[in-house]
C-alpha cells in the first residue's frame, strides 16, 4: 500500500494500532532530526577545537576559560555522538517497519519499548546540544580574540546573552504548547469514547426493548 498512511479515514483512526502507528511516524522523524542535527554540529565543534590556534605564552587568556573551552567542546561533542548513536541504532529497525506502511505490522517495531532512548537522543540533540554550541560561541570568541581586544570577546557575551534568553524563553514555550496540545487532544479522545460508550448502551437498550416487545407480541398471539 502505497503513501504515508495507511488509514486516512473511519473507525480505524481511533484504534490503539493506528495510534501505535503515529508514534512510529513521531519517533521516526524525531530520530532523523536528532541524527542530522548531533551530526552537524558535533563536526563544527571538532573543526573548532582544532582550528582554533591560541597564542602561546604568555597570554592574556585566563585559564579558567581554556579549561572551560575544553570543557565544553568535549561535553558538545560526547552529548551529540550519543544523541547520534542512539539514533543510528534505533531508526533502521523504526525505518524497516515503517516502509512497509502495514499497521498490522506496527508491534514489530520497537518504538514503544524504546520510547525513552528516542526521548533522550531527541533532548540531548535539541536541548541541552544546543545550549552547549551556544556556550561554545561565546567561550570560543573569548579565548580567540581576549589577547586582540578584551572588548571583542566581552561583546560576545553581551550579545550571547539576550540571544540565549530567547532560546531558553522559545523552548519553554514550545513544550508547554505542546503539552497543552496533547491534553486537549487527549479529552477530545475520551469525550469521543464517552459519547460511542453512550451510543452503544442506547443500543443495547432499544435492542433489549425490541425483543421484550416481540416477546410479549408472542405470548399474546
Amino acid at each position: 500500500m502505497s503513501g504515508e498512511t495507511p488509514i486516512q479515514s473511519g473507525d480505524g483512526l481511533h484504534t490503539p494500532a493506528y495510534l501505535s502507528w503515529r508514534k512510529l511516524q513521531l519517533s521516526r522523524a524525531k530520530l532523523k532530526a536528532s541524527s542530522k542535527t548531533s551530526a552537524l554540529l558535533s563536526g563544527f565543534a571538532m573543526v573548532a577545537m582544532v582550528e582554533v590556534q591560541l597564542n602561546p605564552a604568555p597570554t592574556a587568556v585566563p585559564k579558567e576559560m581554556l579549561v572551560a573551552f575544553t570543557v565544553c567542546t568535549t561535553l558538545l561533542v560526547a552529548v551529540h555522538m550519543l544523541a547520534l548513536m542512539i539514533s543510528t541504532c534505533i531508526l533502521p529497525n523504526i525505518e524497516a517497519v515503517g516502509n512497509l506502511h502495514s499497521i498490522a505490522l506496527v508491534h514489530e517495531s520497537p518504538h514503544e519499548r524504546l520510547h525513552w532512548y528516542i526521548e533522550v537522543a531527541w533532548a540531548f540533540s535539541t536541548l541541552l546540544g544546543l545550549i552547549l554550541f551556544l556556550i561554545e560561541i561565546a567561550i570560543l570568541c573569548w579565548v580567540k580574540f581576549y589577547d586582540l581586544s578584551p572588548t571583542a570577546a566581552w561583546s560576545a557575551c553581551v550579545v550571547l546573552i539576550p540571544v540565549m534568553i530567547v532560546f531558553l524563553a522559545f523552548a519553554i514555550h514550545f513544550y508547554m504548547s505542546l503539552a497543552t496540545h496533547k491534553y486537549e487532544v487527549t479529552v477530545t479522545g475520551i469525550k469521543e469514547l464517552e459519547l460511542l460508550k453512550e451510543q452503544i448502551e442506547m443500543g443495547d437498550h432499544d435492542a433489549r426493548m425490541n425483543s421484550l416487545t416481540l416477546l410479549d407480541q408472542s405470548r399474546v398471539v
